[in-house]
């Protein structure tokens, strides 16, 4: 047994520490750089999800279809996630102008994606029927909030990073998506596909773009300083 302890407390020690979020180092970026895209899906457009409510239909609505990537003009996708991958210093993290919130409005939740940094999010019904909203990490739950009362708010922590999946224990066909960055370089693209990434220290970095749907693409990119890199990222050209 005693040749267990050491191995045994060294690895719950790795799976409990936070990871890369907590390494993040807040540095003077007086030459950064700005990388600038648009994010595209070229590939035939998936039928859309049909919503077949199934209770409380008098705040639910009746049947519809949701489209399960939503494209703009010249084939641009809207509500991607758009993020630098591993870094570990940079530009201090912008405070958000209000907290996180997840709410659960006509049986569907708003925003249907976010992006949010670990720490608390504030979960809302602002419907008079129960919600029970369910966060995932994968299989990992990282919340399971019962909430039977309109108007109700109950904070959570988030104490890992990456894609959270979201849902509806009463309701199946609510979902939500919420990307827990690690780092502060990120950005949600537009009804234009576009999106910009400020105040990048010089250097050669790995550029990730993720949909629901698709999935994630990733995309060499080099910032150089006070100048501004272009890219496109087609999702539908997963390598």
């Amino acid at each position: 047994m005693r040749r267990l302890i050491g191995p045994v407390t060294l690895l719950t020690g790795l799976l409990l520490s936070s990871g890369p979020a907590a390494s993040y180092q807040a540095i003077s970026v007086t030459d950064g750089g700005t990388i600038k895209g648009t994010v595209t899906f070229t590939g035939a457009v998936p039928s859309p999800r049909k919503i077949i409510p199934t209770k409380d239909k008098e705040v639910c609505g009746g049947i519809r279809e949701q489209a399960r990537i939503l494209l703009g003009p010249d084939k641009a996708v809207e509500g991607s996630f758009v993020y630098l991958k591993g870094v570990e210093r940079g530009k201090a993290w912008e405070k958000p102008a209000q907290p996180p919130v997840i709410d659960n409005k006509d049986c569907r939740f708003l925003p249907h994606v976010q992006v949010i940094r670990m720490g608390d999010v504030a979960i809302h019904n602002s419907d008079p029927v129960l919600h029970n909203t369910h966060g995932f990490f994968g299989k990992l739950t990282a919340f399971n909030v019962a909430l039977p009362i309109q108007g109700q708010t109950i904070k959570k922590p988030i104490k890992k990073t990456g894609i959270m999946r979201v849902e509806c224990d009463a309701h199946g066909w609510m979902l939500a998506w919420v990307y827990v960055a690690d780092n502060p370089y990120y950005a949600v693209t537009g009804k234009d596909g576009s999106f910009t990434i400020k105040d990048v220290p010089p250097g050669a970095y790995t550029l990730v773009a993720w949909q629901e749907h698709t999935e994630e693409v990733e995309t060499p990119v080099t910032v150089k300083a006070k100048e501004t890199a272009t890219v496109t990222i087609d999702l539908a050209k997963k390598k």
